[in-house]
């Protein structure tokens, strides 16, 4: 029986993606592996990513809003942009997180309720990455529960003036946009805070044990004035960042696939060289049982990515199955690191080894943008018609 080239490849699902979808998997591949690949454990290890540097090639390979229309972007595909998330993931979490906090959160927000001469100003310039945008929702206090920000905004003649603090905010510190919502007399709004407006600061949170190979930070808003034009003007309500936070979940449903891929294909290609008890590793039921439950499991989660980029293609994908995406994904995606971690014994904690890094990451992953516990009671409200939130 010849070997499969993967192990996301049991099930042959690659066999009905489009050539536009192939091409752009294969090139984040190459650029994954050749470029980023050699460099992310010494990244890891230092708690450093060189965001801007790594931001300017994604431009230019067309990965930054690449499924957005106009103003630079691509245009591409709902499978395509999963499976570009899926290959970024493959290399590390914080790499597909910078490229989802920049197309799918900042940028989309500005793309689906900015205006024009917003758009014009930032748009173009940050599907090149030579700007880097974030996106400020969470809270120190609220994270799950984003309607009881603190955050306002105060009209003061013409302008807003704008005081709170966010929390947890991937690609703070080395942003020249902050998207930030707040609440109004009207609501919660958006804004568009440009780096270096007096009274805005964002210092980078240090000492994480995950995604380190990423940049978080604090956005402190220290009576920041704006003009009036650096309201979204279509933005209103807790519905809009909760849509940007959709798109970007889509992108974690095929990006958690990524890393349990490489978590598995490593496990698999250790288990295939080590020797134990004059056997290859391989050969022993035991490890051919673990391999084969998390094949199994792959292939149902990669499945699933792919049937909701075809109902997203369709404009038929319901937030309640992207939260049954992200919860399945991802919990299989940690289970999938874990074992993969039992396989690889002692050298399993080693960052010669990518897998525990990749656990460690999906922590993270699991709790942002929708704690496992919050998915589980949007699908809970869709078998139900009862939300339980409270």
């Amino acid at each position: 029986m010849p070997l499969l080239e993967s192990a996301v490849d049991l099930l042959d699902l690659h066999r009905g993606l489009d050539d536009e979808a192939v091409a752009i998997r294969d090139t984040t591949r190459r650029f994954v592996d050749r470029e980023l690949r050699p460099h992310l454990a010494d990244w890891y290890e230092a708690g450093a990513l060189p965001v801007r540097e790594i931001a300017r090639t994604l431009g230019g390979l067309g990965l930054l809003g690449m499924h957005l229309e106009g103003y630079g972007c691509a245009g591409a595909t709902a499978t395509a942009y999963g499976l570009a998330c899926l290959e970024l993931e493959a290399g590390d979490s914080g790499l597909r997180s910078l490229v989802s906090v920049q197309g799918s959160l900042a940028m989309y927000a500005i793309h689906r309720y900015g205006g024009e001469e917003q758009k014009q100003r930032w748009l173009p310039a940050m599907a090149t990455g030579e700007a880097i945008g974030c996106f400020g929702l969470t809270e120190p206090d609220f994270g799950s529960n984003p309607a009881g920000m603190r955050t306002h905004a105060r009209r003061d003649g013409g302008d807003w003036v704008l005081a709170g603090t966010k929390m947890w905010i991937t690609n703070g510190s080395v942003a020249d946009v902050a998207v930030v919502w707040a609440r109004t007399d009207d609501g919660i709004r958006g804004f568009l805070v440009p780096v270096g407006t007096p009274g805005f600061t964002a210092p980078e949170i240090t000492r994480k044990l995950s995604l380190r190979a990423s940049v978080t930070s604090e956005l402190i808003l220290d009576d920041v004035r704006l003009p009036a034009d650096a309201m979204l003007p279509d933005a209103a309500g807790l519905s809009a960042p909760l849509s940007c936070l959709n798109e970007a979940r889509f992108g974690i449903v095929f990006g958690a696939v990524g890393a349990a891929r490489d978590c598995l294909d490593t496990a698999i290609a250790y288990a295939r060289e080590r020797e134990i008890f004059d056997r290859k590793l391989a050969a022993f039921q035991a490890t051919q049982l673990k391999l084969a439950d998390m094949g199994v499991e792959l292939g149902k989660a990669m499945l699933l990515a792919l049937h909701l980029a075809t109902l997203k293609t369709q404009g038929l994908l319901q937030p309640h199955q992207i939260s049954a995406g992200k919860l399945n994904n991802v919990r299989e995606a940690i289970r999938i690191a874990r074992e993969s971690r039992t396989v690889l014994g002692a050298n399993g904690i080693s960052l010669e080894y990518p897998v525990l890094r990749h656990a460690n990451n999906l922590e993270s992953v699991l709790t942002y943008e929708g704690t496992s516990e919050v998915h589980q009671l949007v699908i809970g409200q869709a078998l139900t018609g009862t939300a339980a939130f409270r």
